[in-house]
């Protein structure tokens, strides 16, 4: 996974911060979506690499359920974690007890289950 990684490292669009980011998100059906960071000069209209993957996922027709794991890479020597709107979004989609791999372009990595992630995400169940 580290190489497909470090390939999709270079679709980033990041003119703003520099700081490229990769994810690929695994089905369980073992079909894998990629992400980048795509940044905007109207930094709200940013999205991060994470999300990108997932998004991508389940507009080809994936459901909460069907998502195995997360891999995430940034092109520094620090581990990075998913920014705290991802963790949401993993949160809606993922099980709780799927593994979220973080990775440097080292091959260094840290692996975090979602509800290691997110302890108290906001859910479906906080809107009722």
């Amino acid at each position: 996974m580290k190489e497909k990684l470090l390939k999709l490292l270079e679709n980033s669009y990041s003119p703003y911060s520099h700081f490229r980011v990769a994810a690929i998100a695994v089905m369980k059906d073992g079909k894998e979506f990629a992400g980048v960071n795509v940044e905007n000069a109207s930094y709200g209209a940013t999205i991060c690499a994470e999300r990108s993957a997932i998004l991508a996922a389940i507009s080809a027709g994936y459901h909460l359920g069907d998502f195995k794991e997360l891999y995430v890479m940034c092109d520094n020597e620090k581990i990075g974690m998913p920014c705290f709107i991802c963790r949401s979004v993993i949160s809606e989609f993922f099980e709780k007890d799927r593994p979220v791999i973080c990775m440097n372009p080292d091959g260094k990595e840290e692996i975090h289950t979602v509800s290691e992630l997110c302890p108290y995400p906001f859910s479906s169940e906080d809107l009722k």
